[in-house]
This record gives C-alpha cells, sequence and structure tokens, in this order.
C-alpha cells in the first residue's frame, strides 16, 4: 500500500470511496450518516489543490483518503474513509500516519480531529491511534466553529467528541 497526494482526477472515486464507506453507518442504525453526501468534487479539489489530501493506493487503483486543514495553528483531520473492501487491514492508521509525518514535517504540533464516540471505528479507533478525547474548554475558535457547523448539520443527534493527537 503506497500513501500519496491526489490527483485532480481522482476527485470523483474519493467520492465514491466515502458513499461506500457510508454504508456501515446504516448497519448501526444511523442512515442519515450513510446516505449524507460527500464533499462535492469542487470542494474536494480545495484540499488537493492546497497539497492537503492523500489516497492510499493498492494495486487496484485508490482505496482511501484523509484530507485535512490547518484549523487554530494544528492540522485538523476533516476527513477519513477507506473502502469497505479493504477495511481493517491498516489502511487508516496508514493515513493518519502519514499525514503526522507530514505535519511534524511542517512544525505542526498536532493533529485534531472530530468524531462519533459510540462507534467502533471512530472515537475508540481514534483513541488506540494515539488521540485523545478534548473538553470543551480545550477548543480554540476555528475547532469550536467547525463543531458549530457539525452542530448545525445535526450531527449531534449522535454524541460527538474533539480529539487531539499530540506530534
Amino acid at each position: 500500500m503506497r500513501i500519496r497526494a491526489v490527483d485532480g482526477g481522482e476527485l470523483p472515486l474519493l467520492q465514491d470511496i466515502e458513499r461506500a464507506a457510508g454504508r456501515w453507518f446504516r448497519d448501526i442504525g444511523m442512515p442519515e450518516i450513510a446516505d449524507d453526501e460527500p464533499l462535492s468534487v469542487a470542494e474536494l479539489a480545495r484540499y488537493q489543490q492546497a497539497g492537503l489530501a492523500w489516497v492510499a493506493v493498492g494495486t487496484g487503483g485508490p482505496v482511501g483518503y484523509l484530507i485535512a486543514e490547518p484549523v487554530d495553528g494544528l492540522l485538523h483531520v476533516e476527513q477519513v474513509s477507506v473502502h469497505p473492501d479493504s477495511a481493517r487491514r491498516g489502511i487508516g492508521r496508514l493515513l493518519l500516519e502519514h499525514v503526522a509525518e507530514r505535519a511534524v514535517a511542517d512544525g505542526v504540533p498536532a493533529l485534531t480531529l472530530t468524531t462519533f464516540t459510540e462507534v467502533a471505528w471512530n472515537a475508540p479507533y481514534y483513541e488506540r491511534c494515539g488521540f485523545r478525547p478534548l473538553g470543551e474548554d480545550d477548543l480554540g475558535p476555528e475547532l469550536r466553529a467547525i463543531r458549530d457547523r457539525e452542530i448545525a448539520h445535526g450531527l449531534d443527534r449522535w454524541p460527538r467528541v474533539c480529539m487531539r493527537r499530540d506530534l
């Protein structure tokens, strides 16, 4: 498995990976999450053009991706998804390690993300990857704004948490 920058022609594939990965949410009673449309190609292109989008590539092409953005002086993992056909092979962790190495090289002290607390492949998984939950008082203004957008989008129907991994 190789991790590399996303090229522009792959952006629709990222949407396909996201839709496929979302199906697992239907199986645990979160159909609204499963049915939520991925970011548009134009939105994904913004990450790609900023050099903040990576894919995990197997012999048949991309099987997972991660996009990130600067938030409060840290690097925020906006999305990490792996196609279910390639899941449980450490691909998500490889993507996270790649972005962590990139952040360290750029002098960024930590990664952040937001996630569901009670979904096995969300908060419990990220804890195993070195992330820790943040309290409300630990959120910077930009991370708090992300949470406010998530709340407005209805994501707080299920418990969510902000997490941080110091690098």
